[in-house]
Formats: structure tokens, sequence, C-alpha cells
């Protein structure tokens, strides 16, 4: 649930570049599409993405899991004057009031979903209130990634006061990846304060994915290497998957 990795995250994640990101998203919406008017973000976490696309004029609905992630992202968006609808569930619950005219769901909030089932249900629910035609555009860590750059590897963080720990562990039987992160934040006094998250991705292969998305409803209108309109290579650490509802 990510309940202390939400007061740590967008420092730790500083140089996501969510304006070129969300610059990117708009380029495909507009390339194979147009531009949404109203938004589901998927697993909207801190609401990055939610509140640049709220910038560039689109109506937002911003779901995720955690409450703490959520907390965030609403005071976000109250500190910039931004009208976002933000809504706790599970993504395999998805429950909307209406339809929307564009989804995303992005920096691998896909591989969280670690059961294939749930995901399956996940995708299920986003065409649901998709409608007829239109876009929902989400991205993958790939195998790759997770078997030859996140393995069973360490990395350290630092940012602002903050110190993470990040200590990988990957089944490859069950392409599973458990994240064990650890926080050490300064204290006034000088002293840091340990705390700890776990957080596991599922590594999907494209069959699986492509399955899971026929099924929904949708059909695979682009494959694209991150920030790229070539297809993936076999070293590509994350693909971008255009989908559009049938």
């Amino acid at each position: 649930m990510y309940n202390n990795f939400a007061e740590y995250y967008d420092r730790l994640m500083y140089d996501a570049d969510y304006v070129g990101r969300c610059d990117e998203l708009c380029r495909l919406f507009e390339k194979y599409d147009r531009m949404p008017s109203l938004l589901l973000d998927l697993a909207c976490g801190t609401g990055n993405f939610s509140t640049q696309m709220a910038k560039r004029g689109v109506s937002v609905i911003g779901v995720d899991i955690s409450p703490e992630m959520l907390g965030v992202a609403k005071e976000k968006s109250a500190n910039e004057g931004l009208d976002i609808l933000y809504l706790c569930q599970d993504a395999s619950r998805l429950d909307l009031y209406g339809t929307v005219d564009g989804a995303i769901c992005c920096l691998d909030s896909v591989n969280h979903i670690t059961d294939y089932e749930t995901l399956c249900k996940a995708f299920a629910r986003v065409s649901l209130f998709l409608e007829k035609d239109r876009l929902f555009i989400f991205d993958v860590n790939t195998c790759y990634k997770h078997e030859n750059v996140l393995a069973d590897n360490v990395f350290v963080f630092e940012e602002e006061g903050v110190f993470c720990v990040w200590s990988n562990e990957y089944d490859p039987q069950k392409r599973l990846s458990t994240i064990m992160l650890d926080f050490f934040e300064e204290d006034a006094d000088g002293r840091y304060i340990r705390s700890f998250d776990t957080i596991d991705e599922r590594a999907y292969t494209d069959d699986e994915l492509q399955k899971a998305i026929n099924d929904a409803g949708l059909e695979i209108v682009a494959r694209l290497g991150e920030f790229s309109d070539t297809q993936p290579q076999a070293d590509t650490e994350r693909v971008v998957y255009v989908t559009r509802k049938v």
C-alpha cells in the first residue's frame, strides 16, 4: 500500500520528467486519436500525471489504491488550484460515475498488479468505462529490465534530506521482483529516522499482455519503446502500449 513510500515518492522521483512524459502522452493521443476531454489516470500515485494533464485543460479522474498516495495528490492539486477528482479504488474493481474518453496508466504501475487474473480484471474495468474507439495508453517494465537491470541488485538514492536503499530480489520462475525500500530521513537534530516499505512488481510477457488486452475488448494500436516511434528491441527496458476500445 506504499504507506511510507508516499511520503518520499516525489523527492526520490525528482528526475522522472513528468512534463516530458505528458508531452509524449499528448503526442500519442493526437497521433492515434485525439486529446481526451475526460481522462482516467489509473494508479495515479501522488498525482503528477493528473496534475500535468489538468494543466493542459483536460478534466482528470485519478484513481489509486493507496490513501497515502492520494493524500499527497489531493494536497498537490489544491496547492495548484486544480479541480481533480481522486478516487481510492482497486484497479480491478474500478467503478466510475460514467465513461471517459481516454485513459492512462504510467510508470510501470501495471507491473505492480502481480496477479495475472487481477490484471485482466483491471483491463476489463478500464475498457468498460472507456468510450468506443478511444485510447488506453500504459507502459510496463520489460522482462529484460527485471532480469538484467533490476535483478538482484541494490540501488541507493539521496535527495533533500532523505536517503533510500533499494534492495531488489528477483524470482525468475515467477518473474517477480520484490523491492525492499529502506528510508532514512534526517531529523531536526541531525539524527536519521528509518522507515521501511516492500513493493512487488511482476514482469509480464508481450503474449500475456496481448491476451489481457484483447480479452478486455481492446486492441493494440502501437507497441513502442519509451519516447520512441520504433518497435521495442530485445534490450528495451520500458514498453508503451497504445490500445483502443473496439
